[in-house]
């Protein structure tokens, strides 16, 4: 039955894009770091009100994806667009987790606030209209009695609301994050991926990388495999399967799909922990 949702909602949301100017598209784009580009001249599109995640080895370019849509990577061929904003498009940004600096001395509530100054420059202090927006979001994401705490005191969940609303408080039209949920338990990425699927319907459009394709990627909407380039995107039915992954992943892929649920192991790793796709297959 989720199985079914999913696709029903991509098939919907892919639909919607027939009519609808991108969001966001990159055009024949190369792009990287200090001279040596990281992605290999790819196209990509986003459209309003998409949930899509991209998967791909370390190393594939996922996160300079979403750094060339944040003016954060050098552009060597093509060009990055927003052919729907009128003016420039609000994008909201949540970094992983290990990249912060959690011995910093800054409160939930100081983080969050820190959201606005992207646009509107250093305030000395935050207006009363500014605070009241911060305590309705950590409120509506769950995390509205930790306003005073510092954020090295928190858990990994509550950690990761915090980055979103700092990224929310801007008011965002586009949503990215990089690997949300990266290092979190079951209970936390289940959480996390609820809420966002919540801020999709909202209306906000979401990109996200992950490496969970299991537990993640394999419910979304719409999955992007990449490794340098697009190697396909489409649905979860579409996309999981041993070819498209093992051309993604350089590696032998193996896929069980047991009633609605999707199943990815590389060969080696099943290896070693005593199965082979006919086993696997066997008990699906």
């Amino acid at each position: 039955m989720k199985g079914e949702l999913v696709n029903a909602l991509a098939s919907a949301q892919h639909a919607s894009t027939a009519s609808e100017q991108a969001l966001v598209e990159l055009d024949d784009l190369a792009c990287g770091y200090e001279g040596k580009p990281v992605l290999e001249r790819i196209s990509l599109s986003l459209y309003p009100g998409q949930f899509a995640g991209i998967v791909g080895p370390s190393g594939s370019g996922k996160t300079t994806v979403l750094r060339a849509m944040l003016g954060m990577a050098e552009v060597f061929h093509g060009a990055v667009r927003f052919p729907s904003a009128s003016g420039k498009l609000r994008i909201g940004y949540v970094p992983q987790l290990e990249t912060i600096d959690w011995s910093f001395p800054v409160t939930v509530e100081q983080v969050v606030l820190m959201g606005l100054t992207v646009e509107s420059g250093w305030l000395p202090w935050a207006r009363k209209s500014d605070r009241r927006k911060m305590h309705d979001l950590l409120e509506r994401l769950g995390i509205g009695e930790c306003a005073k705490r510092h954020i090295r005191d928190l858990s990994g969940g509550q950690q990761q609301r915090v980055f979103l609303a700092r990224a929310l408080i801007r008011e965002p039209e586009l949503l990215l994050l990089d690997e949300p949920t990266s290092g979190a338990d079951i209970k936390t990425r289940h959480e996390v991926l609820h809420l966002l699927s919540d801020l999709n319907r909202d209306g906000i459009s979401v990109l996200l990388t992950t490496h969970d394709l299991n537990s993640v990627a394999a419910h979304l909407p719409w999955v992007i495999c990449l490794n340098k380039r697009v190697v396909a995107q489409g649905t979860p039915d579409d996309i999981f399967t041993p070819e498209i992954l093992s051309r993604t992943y350089g590696a032998e892929m193996i896929v069980v799909r047991q009633g609605n649920l999707i199943l990815v192991s590389d060969r080696l790793a099943a290896t070693r922990a005593g199965l082979d796709r006919d086993a696997l297959e066997a008990g699906a």
